[in-house]
């Protein structure tokens, strides 16, 4: 039969025996917190991206809501300033004693001494 080991059996202790396993328990220990430290710089690193990448997302937005009303307020101001033109032509216009004559005549039915109108449907 072959040999049985006792569960009897002690171990001696030995100063090379308890150096060895203090250092593997600092070893353990070290990369214990070397771990804990590389998690919580993880989710604090994870956090951070998140962070930005929702600010980066409505600062893109925020830029295309201004670019939309950035073009609306230009075709405003284009069609403005062809209302001004438009307005000044007329302001010119009206400062013309013959063009208030033609005016007057055309819309209120006035006449000058001597005039017909002819109202002709068409």
């Amino acid at each position: 039969m072959g040999v049985r080991k006792s569960k009897n059996v002690t171990s001696l202790p030995s100063s090379h025996v308890e150096t060895q396993q203090k250092q593997l328990d600092s070893k353990s220990r070290r990369r214990v917190g070397l771990i804990r430290r590389l998690t919580v710089f993880g989710i604090f690193a994870l956090i951070l991206s998140i962070f930005i990448t929702v600010k980066l997302f409505s600062q893109q937005s925020a830029i295309e809501e201004k670019k939309a009303e950035h073009k609306q307020l230009t075709e405003e101001l284009t069609k403005l300033e062809k209302k001004e033109k438009s307005l000044n032509t007329e302001i010119k216009q009206l400062n013309d004693d013959d063009y208030i004559k033609k005016l007057a005549g055309k819309d209120y039915f006035l006449t000058e001494d001597g005039q017909i109108i002819f109202n002709v449907k068409d």
